[in-house]
């Protein structure tokens, strides 16, 4: 059984919408245990990321970076970061932003170098676009063409809810092939 935590700051509930979308995809996978956390709940005692194998890191993308809050909570793991004690653990990000680019790709950066120095190991999208198949752009998976982590795009103002269905399908397929990655990594050390 894999233990993996999707952990996200969400002001609008754009990101939440998104990370219930990853953590629904992720329980699709036999032997894995999925939980939501709120970032900002961790950045009192960052100490229980320890109990996860794997972690899904989503913040919205502000000014071209991560929120204050996800920030935050970032820096409150510095005591972990010392000591090495996340090295190896799975990890990938994802985030928001209500334009199309939205400097969402600087957002996955930031997440990326703090999994990095952490020593962790980042699993990225390898979800094909599906507009280059025909499928329409609105429906197309990975219709944003990010292949570092997920991107998704909420209009300025909109319901939180309010994705288009490939946004949505490509959240889904983001946290499934994060839980299978985590399973199929575990599988190989037993053998």
């Amino acid at each position: 059984m894999k233990k993996l935590a999707v952990i996200y700051h969400s002001a609008h509930g754009h990101t939440a919408h998104i990370a219930q979308q990853v953590a629904e995809g992720a329980l699709g996978v036999a032997d894995t245990e999925v939980h939501i956390v709120k970032a900002e709940e961790l950045t009192r005692r960052p100490e229980q990321l320890l109990e996860y194998d794997g972690f899904l890191f989503g913040s919205p993308t502000y000014l071209g970076g991560v929120s204050g809050t996800f920030k935050t909570f970032m820096d409150s793991t510095g005591g972990l970061w010392r000591s090495q004690q996340l090295k190896g653990k799975l990890a990938a990000g994802f985030t928001v932003s209500s334009l199309p680019a939205g400097d969402k790709q600087s957002t996955l950066v930031s997440l990326f170098t703090f999994c990095m120095q952490h020593g962790m190991l980042w699993v990225g999208n390898p979800i094909l676009p599906e507009q280059h198949r025909g499928v329409p752009y609105d429906e197309a998976a990975n219709r944003l063409g990010s292949w570092s982590g997920l991107m998704a795009q909420a209009g300025h103002s909109a319901p939180a809810d309010a994705f288009v269905p490939g946004d949505v399908k490509t959240a889904r397929m983001f946290g499934r092939n994060f839980a299978e990655t985590a399973l199929r990594i575990a599988n190989e050390l037993k053998n």
